[in-house]
C-alpha cells in the first residue's frame, strides 16, 4: 500500500507544523460547479477580507508567515505560497473564478481559513508520496508546459517515485498528478506552519470533508500529521 510521508527534512525546518490531509474516494465532480458551490466560493471570497487587515498587503500576518517559511528552503525566483496568490486577487478586488467542483471547494476553504490547500489525483502517484527537501533534478512538468522544469537542490517539494508532484510546498502543481474531470479519488493537503492557528486547520478540514460528502458524494478520511505522527496510508 502506498503511503504519504513528511520526512525529517521537513520537520527540521518546521518542527511545530501540522499537515492536514483529506482523502476523497469515489467522488462525483465532473463538469461545471453547481450554483451551490459557486455561492460558497463567493461567500469565502468576502470572508477572506478578514485576513487582510493591513494597508500594506505584505504586512498581513498570513503573508508574513508563508513568506518567512519560503526563505527556509531553495525556491525559484518569485515562488509564493498558494494562499498568497489567492489573497492577492482578493486584495486587488478580483474574484476567484470557478474552476470545477472540487477545486472550488478547497479554494473556498483556503480563503475562509487563510491556509494553503492543494489537491492531487490519488491514483496518479507512483509509489509513496513524500514531502521532503530534494537533492534536485526531479523531473517536473508544469500544467500546460511540455518542457521539463526539474527541482532545485535543497528545494522543499512533494515527490513520488516518478518525480516532483508539487514544488515549493503548495506553489506549483505538475500536470501528471493534477485533478481532472476524470479524477475519482483525490489527495488534499493543508500546510499549517503557525501552530497558533491549529483551530483553523481543524475547521478547514471539516469544511472540505463536509462539502465533499454533501456536494460530491465522496467517501472521506481526514488526518492531522505532526512530527510525532508523520505518515499515513493512502
Amino acid at each position: 500500500m502506498a503511503r504519504f510521508l513528511a520526512d525529517q527534512t521537513f520537520w527540521d525546518l518546521f518542527p511545530d507544523a501540522q499537515l492536514g490531509v483529506v482523502l476523497l474516494r469515489n467522488y462525483q465532480a465532473s463538469g461545471e460547479s453547481p450554483e451551490e458551490i459557486k455561492t460558497i466560493l463567493k461567500e469565502s471570497h468576502s470572508l477572506a477580507e478578514n485576513h487582510l487587515t493591513e494597508d500594506n498587503f505584505a504586512e498581513n500576518e498570513v503573508i508574513q508567515t508563508y513568506r518567512k517559511a519560503f526563505q527556509q528552503f531553495k525556491t525559484k525566483k518569485g515562488a509564493r505560497s498558494s494562499i498568497e496568490a489567492l489573497l492577492k486577487r482578493v486584495s486587488n478586488g478580483n474574484e476567484i473564478p470557478s474552476i470545477n467542483p472540487l477545486v472550488d471547494i478547497y479554494n473556498a476553504a483556503s480563503l475562509r481559513y487563510a491556509l494553503p490547500v492543494g489537491a492531487e489525483d490519488l491514483d496518479s502517484f507512483v509509489g509513496d508520496l513524500r514531502l521532503t527537501i530534494t537533492d534536485g533534478g526531479d523531473p517536473f512538468y508544469l500544467i500546460g508546459d511540455e518542457n521539463n522544469s526539474p527541482t532545485l537542490a535543497n528545494e522543499l517539494c512533494y515527490k513520488d517515485d516518478a518525480g516532483a508532484v508539487c514544488r515549493c510546498l503548495n506553489w506549483r502543481d505538475g500536470e501528471r498528478t493534477m485533478i481532472t474531470a476524470n479524477t475519482k479519488n483525490a489527495f488534499l493537503i493543508i500546510e499549517l506552519l503557525d501552530p497558533s492557528k491549529a483551530d483553523q486547520l481543524v475547521e478547514a478540514l471539516n469544511f472540505i470533508e463536509g462539502h465533499a460528502k454533501m456536494q460530491l458524494g465522496a467517501e472521506t478520511e481526514k488526518f492531522v500529521l505532526t512530527q510525532e505522527n508523520a505518515c499515513i496510508d493512502l
